[in-house]
């Protein structure tokens, strides 16, 4: 087996919001919030705990691999025949916090599912940045 064919592909969003780390964390690990910008969850912020992410269509399987409060959480995101991690890295600025998500383990063979997530995850920041508008 050559290198080439185990090389993954990784999505990174990086933003910086004018909230901090605190009220971030709020939207990556309450379940009530989760669901107003990415999809409904029963998740909870314990290292090895099983959760579904679940919209309109399909659902994820996912379970918390670690977790450092408002610095850090990964998580696994298995769909069908994608296995990925997503981490989730939150740095305090002079003006909020810089989100920094990154999601990797895309084989160069699952192009639609990296487009996806390519264009996916800026919405999702978007959503969240909404969310956290209104929790004011």
């Amino acid at each position: 087996m050559n290198e080439t064919s185990t090389e993954t592909l990784s999505v990174v969003v990086e933003r910086e919001m004018s909230y901090p780390p605190e009220k971030i964390w709020r939207a990556l690990t309450q379940p009530h919030l989760i669901q107003e910008w990415l999809m409904m969850n029963d998740f909870k912020p314990e290292k090895g705990h099983r959760f579904n992410l679940r919209a309109d269509w399909g659902s994820v399987d996912c379970q918390v691999q670690a977790i450092e409060p408002q610095k850090m959480l990964v998580y696994t995101w298995d769909t069908k025949d994608l296995k990925s991690i997503v981490t989730w890295t939150l740095t305090p600025t002079d003006t909020g916090t810089q989100i920094r998500m990154e999601q990797s383990g895309f084989r160069a063979d699952q192009q639609p599912y990296y487009r996806g997530a390519q264009a996916g995850w800026p919405r999702f920041l978007d959503a969240m940045e909404r969310a956290l508008e209104r929790l004011g």
